[in-house]
């Protein structure tokens, strides 16, 4: 059953189109030095803005209203939305969509049950995928939302915490991988202490390191992106701006040094002759 039965296919209708539902300068066919736009500009619809966000913010609820939703968290209700949401992609004309694991399925009440659920939810993606012809941009974890990662997953002053973020990456990178993702991303949110006076970076960006290198060993993609928006990401801003300030050309032995570490160990990386595409990439205020 259609979800959107009254809408079509968003198609080019030119500028001068009154349409809201119609694109009216990005014609996909239109040739652009040499290569269509589509090619040109490969857009994505992002799952948890997309279908996951209830436009709730500090000053009040959500208003966002979704009639497939039942208001239960299960598996069913997951699967339902992925279909709602291929039904939206299709209708849209992107070629990729990309999620968070959490995103596209219920976490469970054990490590087991949540890679259970994830499981049962990859099976419709898979046919949806085969069914509209859209791919995976890139999936990642969610390690952020539960209170497990208040002081972040990678950096977590929690042995346990640690492991449990590793075996869940482990997981996302692996099911990223089956939906034949173009990449994966290390989306590190909520990486770092509460707040600056009672963290050590270096021992963090230090764990930060380590949790990346084993996730590397384990990754099949060629260039992993890491990409991070963490909590205090201006304090490691400011205190890595300062190192390369005051160090100059020689890091040696600074907070600094992860960055080109991180980058070279991720960049020199390769997974025999696939070809994934993505690029490293790493924000200006990047933690690591």
């Amino acid at each position: 059953m259609s979800a959107f039965p009254e809408i079509s296919r968003i198609d080019y209708e030119g500028p001068h189109s009154r349409n809201p539902l119609a694109f009216r300068y990005y014609d996909e066919n239109a040739l652009v030095e040499g290569k269509t736009m589509k090619d040109h500009l490969r857009f994505s619809v992002v799952y948890w803005h997309t279908f996951r966000g209830q436009g709730n913010d500090p000053f009040g609820v959500g208003t966002a209203i979704r009639p497939w939703e039942d208001g239960t968290d299960t598996v069913e209700n997951a699967q339902n939305r992925v279909r709602v949401a291929f039904e939206f992609f299709e209708k849209l004309g992107v070629p990729f969509y990309a999620f968070h694991d959490r995103d596209v399925a219920p976490e469970g009440r054990t490590l087991k049950e949540s890679h259970e659920n994830l499981d049962a939810v990859t099976k419709v993606l898979q046919e949806e995928q085969q069914r509209t012809g859209v791919r995976l941009l890139w999936g990642t974890a969610n390690q952020f939302t539960h209170p497990r990662y208040m002081h972040g997953a990678a950096t977590s002053c929690n042995a346990d915490v640690f492991a449990f973020a590793c075996a869940q990456t482990k997981k996302a990178i692996e099911v990223t991988h089956e939906l034949g993702g173009e990449g994966y991303v290390f989306w590190g949110g909520r990486e770092g202490y509460q707040c600056l006076w009672n963290t050590d970076m270096r021992r963090e960006q230090e764990h930060l390191a380590m949790f990346l290198h084993m996730a590397v060993e384990q990754c099949p993609f060629r260039e992993p992106q890491y990409s991070t928006d963490s909590r205090h990401s201006p304090g490691i801003g400011s205190a890595t701006s300062s190192t390369f300030h005051t160090s100059g050309r020689n890091c040696s032995n600074s907070s600094a040094d992860v960055v080109p570490i991180l980058a070279r160990t991720l960049v020199r990386y390769r997974w025999g002759s696939t070809p994934w595409r993505s690029q490293l990439a790493m924000s200006d205020h990047s933690r690591a």
